[in-house]
C-alpha cells in the first residue's frame, strides 16, 4: 500500500498543475461487462462502480480539476429492463446520499444535468436535498448527467430560444455560438478540456456533444469497476502531452 501511494503521489508530481483541465467529462461504462466478467448480474458492477466515483472525484479534488461530469444515467437507459432501471435508481441515491458527509468535508458541490421530470419523484427529490445540503461548496463541482442526452439538451435549448424569439425578448439575428451554449444544461459550466471513456467502446454516445467541440478524447480499454486514481492521472498526463490547437496551426499556438 505504501509503494502504490508512493507511485501515485510520485505521477501526480509530474503533472503540470498550471495545466490541470478546467473540467473533466466522463462516461462511466462497463459497469455491466465486468459484473459478467466476474460472474455476477450487472447491478453487481454497478455496486462496485460507485467506488470508482468516490475514488475519481477525490482524485480530481486534489489535482484541482474545477468541474468534473459524469455520464450517469442516459435517457436511452430508460430503456434498459425495468428490475435494472429501479436497481440503478435506488444505487444512485443511497450512494449520493451516503456519500453527500463527504463531499461537504471535502468541499464538493453536487449538481446534475438532464431531465429530472423523468426521474422517480422519491429519487429528484432526495437528490435534490443532497444539491441543497452541499450548495454553499465552493471546490469542485461534481456534476452528475443523469436522464440526460445531448440531443434532448440541444432540442430543450433551441425550444428555450424560439420561446424567446416568439416573446419578442430575442432577436434571430441575435442567436449565436454563446446563445445556444448559454441556453443549454450546462451553461453555468466551462466546456470539457478532457473526456474520457472506459469500458473500450470509441464512441461518444449522445453525450455533451455540443460542449466537446474541441475537448481532448482519452479511450481506455478498463472497464469502470477497474478504473483507479492512477488512471485518472495518467490521462491527466496524456491531456498535458497534446497540443491544443483550436484550428491553428502549431506555429500560431507556440507564439500565442
Amino acid at each position: 500500500m505504501i509503494t502504490a501511494m508512493s507511485s501515485l503521489s510520485d505521477k501526480i508530481q509530474q503533472l503540470d498543475l498550471k495545466r490541470i483541465p478546467r473540467h473533466v467529462a466522463i462516461i462511466m461504462d462497463g459497469n455491466g461487462r465486468w459484473a459478467k466478467q466476474h460472474g455476477h448480474e450487472r447491478s453487481f458492477g454497478h455496486e462496485n462502480g460507485v467506488s470508482t466515483v468516490r475514488q475519481v472525484t477525490e482524485i480530481a479534488s486534489e489535482v484541482g480539476v474545477g468541474y468534473l461530469t459524469l455520464y450517469t444515467f442516459s435517457t436511452e437507459n430508460w430503456d434498459r429492463p425495468q428490475d435494472e432501471v429501479d436497481a440503478l435508481m435506488n444505487l444512485i441515491v443511497v450512494s449520493i446520499e451516503q456519500q453527500t458527509p463527504d463531499l461537504i468535508k471535502n468541499n464538493v458541490r453536487l449538481t446534475t444535468i438532464g431531465d429530472m421530470d423523468r426521474m422517480p419523484a422519491f429519487a429528484a427529490n432526495r437528490l435534490r436535498k443532497c444539491m441543497q445540503d452541499t450548495s454553499h461548496c465552493t471546490g469542485l463541482v461534481l456534476c452528475l448527467a443523469l436522464s440526460y442526452s445531448s440531443r434532448w439538451e440541444i432540442v430543450e435549448a433551441c425550444r428555450r430560444i424560439a420561446s424567446e424569439v416568439a416573446a419578442g425578448t430575442l432577436r434571430p439575428e441575435e442567436i449565436n455560438d454563446e446563445v445556444l451554449s448559454s441556453h443549454l444544461a450546462t451553461g453555468d459550466m466551462p466546456d470539457p478540456d478532457l473526456l474520457i471513456r472506459t469500458g473500450g467502446d470509441l464512441r461518444v454516445s449522445n453525450y455533451l456533444l455540443w460542449q466537446i467541440a474541441y475537448s481532448e478524447l482519452y479511450f481506455t480499454p478498463k472497464y469502470w469497476p477497474d478504473f483507479t486514481k492512477e488512471d485518472f492521472v495518467a490521462a491527466i498526463a496524456d491531456f498535458q502531452a497534446r497540443e491544443r490547437r483550436y484550428g491553428k496551426t502549431s506555429e500560431q499556438v507556440k507564439t500565442q
